[in-house]
C-alpha cells in the first residue's frame, strides 16, 4: 500500500499534535507555561546549581516598590533556607554562567563577602555585555566570615537604577 500526499499530511498532523500534548503536557506537570529562557548558573568545583530569578518583572525592569517586594523577598528566603544553596570550601573555584538572552542585556555578579576596602562585596563578575560565563576565582577571597555567603546576580544596563532579573544563591562554608 502507498501512501499518498494527503495520508501523510494526516499523520505529520497527528504526530505534531500529539508532540504538542505531551510538551505541554510536561510543562503544566513541572508548573511552566513556557519556556524560561532567563537562567543563572552558580558553579563551585564541579558541580552547579541553575536557578531561576527570584525576582523578575516578563524582562521589563524592575519598578523601585518591586525592588524594596525583591529584598524582602530575598530576606524571607535567606532566613527560611529556601535560596538555591551549595557547600562550599575555601579552596573551590567559584563561577557565574547566564542565559544568553541575559548576556545580550548586560550583567554582573557579587557577593556579600570580601574585604573591607572592597565595600564588604566581592566582585565575581563586573558588568558586561556578550559574555555568558564569569571565569572562575577562588572561593577563600568571595566568602564572608560568617560562614553563609549570598552571591547575587543581576541582569540589566549598569547606567539603570532599575535591573531587569535578580538572582540570590547562598554558599555554606564548609572546612573541609
Amino acid at each position: 500500500m502507498s501512501l499518498n500526499a494527503r495520508a501523510i499530511a494526516a499523520i505529520g498532523a497527528v504526530v505534531v499534535v500529539g508532540a504538542a500534548t505531551v510538551g505541554t503536557s510536561v510543562a503544566i506537570a513541572a508548573d511552566q507555561t513556557e519556556h524560561n529562557s532567563h537562567r543563572a548558573t552558580l558553579t563551585i568545583g564541579n558541580s552547579s546549581i541553575t536557578a531561576d530569578p527570584l525576582c523578575w518583572n516578563g524582562g521589563s525592569p524592575i519598578t523601585e516598590d518591586m525592588q524594596q517586594e525583591c529584598q524582602v523577598k530575598a530576606n524571607d528566603a535567606l532566613k527560611n533556607g529556601t535560596l538555591p544553596t551549595r557547600d562550599v570550601t575555601a579552596s573551590d573555584q567559584l563561577g557565574v554562567g547566564v542565559s544568553p538572552n541575559v548576556a545580550k542585556s548586560g550583567w554582573w555578579a557579587f557577593t556579600n563577602g570580601g574585604s573591607t576596602s572592597q565595600g564588604g562585596r566581592f566582585s565575581l563578575f563586573s558588568y558586561a555585555q556578550g559574555p555568558t560565563f564569569s571565569g572562575t576565582q577562588q572561593a577563600s577571597k568571595a566568602l564572608n566570615a560568617s560562614g553563609k555567603t549570598v552571591v547575587t546576580v543581576v541582569e540589566g544596563d549598569k547606567n539603570s537604577d532599575n535591573p531587569i532579573a535578580v538572582w540570590y544563591f547562598q554558599l555554606n562554608t564548609q572546612t573541609s
